[in-house]
């Protein structure tokens, strides 16, 4: 199915406003969806286009890059090779899994220079080195991120697109959903199941059935590891990323390195998981050693939260080892019953979903007068004040820790948010916003 997707608006932004003047680079995990979107958007919005996939590419096109000194030649015997005329400002070509032809992505500049023609890249893995290494990178391109579907977007793919719109305003009016609540809840939990993985929501609208939604997502992890080995031979990348629900279940206030690698720290592994990042498989939320709007100039490198870009994964990630029949989270969420022990899964649910709006994702600790450590889950910039939020994932009862970094750094907050599982409410300064708000934040 070909699902409607947010960043279609960016890309036909860039199409009108740089009017050829840079090529469009899609960044992405595997499987996000970014070679579709590109295809579909060339499709609609072009007169012709032509889909160069360097993944499947015949050799006599693949040597047309070996000498692009006469580009009136190359557009030329690119034509014949594909037999899609190109239209001059009316046609696109796009240039897939570009990172698999380094002498490509470099040529972007003289293509773009020439400006007969849109240029569209999609790629993993873009800035690992190993892909880079030998080229100059083009000046001449305006990036954008492509990230799984987030709930609006899988709302959508559920053939509603009045829910989340009500729900924003909503926020908005910072109303109570009432009666509306339960419901919310119960597509949050289906949508944390299945995830925002293009291929696992087809599988869910074509089969209904949870157990092929689980082994679609098994497929796609399979690719990250095989990704994960090719980027690190050594096997620690795949090590870290199988590791993420245990460390984040152990809430121990960091990935604690050397309890997945033997003999290894964050320094020692820190190329290693700046190419995971890279991947965009995982997001990282970084320990900010003093909590003001400047949070990247005081963010600990090695003092970090590790979570899986998308919860659908993360489900299963959790449960790697076991059959679907065994997965606790599936059956547990279903009957919305998920237990404070299962928490961790909320905690990266919302980072998936403060990603997916732009977020770069920050925490603090501190002590307390008691030798515990108080953790506020989250920390957001808005404007000159930061927006600090906490994690409940069961009911609210109270909210210590935020209540404490609150009065403590009193300059500097604005809005300060519990996200939990019930409806809207406030509590004096604390707004009470249920989970399934968090894009709007």
């Amino acid at each position: 199915m070909i699902f409607k997707r947010k960043l279609y608006q960016k890309m036909l932004q860039w199409k009108n406003e740089r009017n050829g003047s840079t090529a469009l680079l899609i960044k992405g995990a595997r499987r996000v969806g970014k070679s579709t979107l590109a295809e579909v958007f060339a499709k609609h919005e072009y007169k012709t286009f032509i889909l160069i996939d360097f993944a499947n590419i015949s050799k006599e096109i693949s040597s047309l890059f070996d000498d692009m000194s006469d580009l009136s030649f190359f557009f030329m015997r690119l034509q014949v090779e594909t037999g899609i005329t190109l239209y001059e400002r009316e046609s696109a070509i796009i240039f897939d899994e570009v990172q698999l032809k380094p002498v490509a992505r470099q040529a972007i500049k003289y293509l773009v220079k020439d400006g007969r023609y849109d240029y569209i890249e999609t790629g993993s893995l873009l800035s690992i080195k190993k892909n880079v290494k030998d080229i100059v990178i083009p000046s001449e391109e305006t990036r954008l991120t492509l990230y799984p579907m987030d709930f609006e977007e899988f709302y959508w793919a559920m053939g509603n697109e009045t829910t989340y719109s009500i729900l924003r305003k909503f926020w908005e009016m910072k109303q109570p959903l009432e009666n509306s609540h339960r419901k919310l809840m119960r597509d949050l939990r289906l949508y944390m199941l299945v995830g925002g993985m293009p291929q696992a929501v087809d599988t869910y609208l074509s089969t209904n059935n949870m157990q092929a939604v689980d082994s679609k997502k098994r497929e796609i992890i399979e690719l990250y590891k095989e990704d994960f080995n090719k980027i690190d031979t050594t096997g620690r990348a795949s090590h870290l990323f199988a590791a993420i629900p245990a460390q984040l279940s152990n809430n121990a206030g960091r990935y604690q390195i050397s309890s997945v690698l033997e003999n290894q720290d964050a320094q020692r592994v820190a190329g290693v998981v700046a190419d995971m990042a890279d991947s965009m498989t995982i997001s990282l939320a970084y320990h900010v050693n003093d909590p003001n709007v400047g949070m990247p100039l005081t963010k600990n490198i090695y003092r970090y939260k590790m979570f899986v870009a998308d919860t659908g994964l993360f489900v299963t990630l959790a449960f790697w080892d076991k059959g679907y029949t065994e997965n606790i989270i599936y059956s547990k969420l279903l009957s919305d019953k998920l237990d404070a022990n299962l928490g961790y899964v909320y905690e990266n649910l919302i980072a998936q979903m403060l990603k997916a709006e732009g977020n770069e994702l920050f925490y603090h600790t501190f002590p307390s007068e008691s030798n515990h450590n108080y953790e506020v889950d989250f920390l957001l910039s808005r404007g000159n004040k930061l927006l600090p939020i906490e994690v409940k994932s069961s009911g609210y009862k109270t909210h210590k820790s935020l209540d404490e970094f609150c009065n403590k750094y009193s300059s500097h907050i604005g809005e300060r948010i519990l996200l939990y599982t019930k409806d809207y409410r406030k509590d004096r300064e604390t707004l009470l916003v249920p989970v399934y708000m968090t894009g709007l934040l």
